[in-house]
């Protein structure tokens, strides 16, 4: 397994190089990808029993990211475990690309086509209850967004999980307070959330979701045993990156020139200095 500081390092390539991508295509959701790459991270390097040599086995692990308009963040981090090259996102948001600003299925290493929020869960329990059915053994974990929490297909399928006894299953929630119109706190309102994940029958924990150690002691093992387990990362929207952390105009904004040498150099001091802890 990856040690802590190999994290680090990933988790600002990561950073850097959606930075780069979301650049070069002139179009992205800036904030959100940066706020969930932690998570991502950890999922990939340490938690999820796929690789692009057993995606098509029926034993792998799944992962949905019903976030999808963060789309970037998983593009970046797919493309460093082998399942494409990195140069195919040459084409990231340009006319006939399959890199396109949603996960679709045309993309390797992508189990569903995500985008209209609401659906990554609902699909994330049934495939759950198939492999209970089949007496499988793999995982199943989506990423959400908390805006996407106020749409009521997300508690439906929280019901049916809870019902079903889907132990199997783990939803992340990427709280970062912020959505496109204002603070989620604002939009719709979703807490006490983990209370509410709680009342629908789901084993619950709140971490801090930039800390790799305590996201990884999360999700390496179902919470409690007959239970959905709900996990709740407070993260930081535009986290890594100063004048984008917690800032609404960055929820799909693309840096102009000065902005991503500012970003860069950010980024890169953390690097060098990561280096230099390292020594």
């Amino acid at each position: 397994m990856l040690t802590n500081m190999q994290l680090t390092r990933k988790s600002l390539e990561y950073r850097r190089d959606t930075l780069r991508w979301i650049k070069h295509a002139g179009a992205g959701h800036t904030g959100g990808s940066l706020s969930c790459l932690d998570i991502l991270n950890v999922l990939y390097n340490r938690i999820l029993r796929v690789s692009p040599q057993t995606f098509t086995s029926s034993t792998r692990d799944r992962y949905v990211q019903s976030k999808g308009h963060s789309v970037e963040a998983l593009f970046v981090v797919l493309a460093e475990q082998g399942y494409f090259h990195e140069s195919e996102l040459e084409t990231l948001c340009q006319y006939q690309s399959h890199f396109v600003g949603h996960p679709t299925r045309k993309i390797p290493g992508v189990e569903q086509n995500t985008g209209a929020l609401g659906h990554g869960l609902p699909i994330c329990t049934g495939m759950a209850i198939g492999a209970k059915m089949d007496n499988a053994d793999f995982r199943v974990f989506t990423l959400l967004g908390d805006g996407e929490i106020a749409e009521g297909s997300n508690w439906e399928a929280a019901m049916a999980a809870s019902h079903y006894k889907l132990d199997n299953l783990t939803a992340i929630v990427d709280c970062n307070t912020l959505q496109i119109s204002g603070r989620t706190s604002d939009v719709m309102n979703n807490e006490p959330l983990a209370e509410k994940f709680e009342a629908f029958g789901w084993a619950v924990k709140t971490v801090d979701g930039h800390d790799l150690t305590a996201l990884t002691e999360a999700l390496e093992k179902p919470l409690v045993l007959g239970k959905p387990s709900a996990i709740i990362a407070r993260t930081t929207k535009g986290k890594g990156v100063s004048f984008m952390e917690d800032v609404g105009k960055w929820h799909h904004g693309v840096p102009n020139d000065d902005e991503y040498a500012r970003a860069l150099a950010e980024i890169n001091t953390a690097l060098a200095a990561l280096k230099e802890d390292s020594l």
